[in-house]
């Protein structure tokens, strides 16, 4: 099968990518405003201003239930 050249690396998305993906997921409150105060507040990025979609969502978790304050 031929590699898609349009498909997004889950490990490197763009913050409206990244809102993208998770509203497809089902999110109803993502925007890029709330991912751009997420990073802010120190959500995980990588060097390059990307995000790791499974990175941000754990650090979301652990925000939520408590954990890295």
């Amino acid at each position: 099968m031929p590699e898609n050249s349009t498909r997004a690396d889950a490990r490197a998305l763009k913050v409206a990518e990244l809102v993208t993906a998770l509203k497809a997921a089902g999110s109803r409150t993502i925007t890029e405003e709330t991912v751009a105060a997420d990073l802010a507040s120190g959500a995980p990025s990588n060097a390059d201003g990307t995000i790791d979609m499974l990175k941000y969502a754990a650090w979301i978790l652990m925000r939520e239930n408590g954990h890295g304050d």
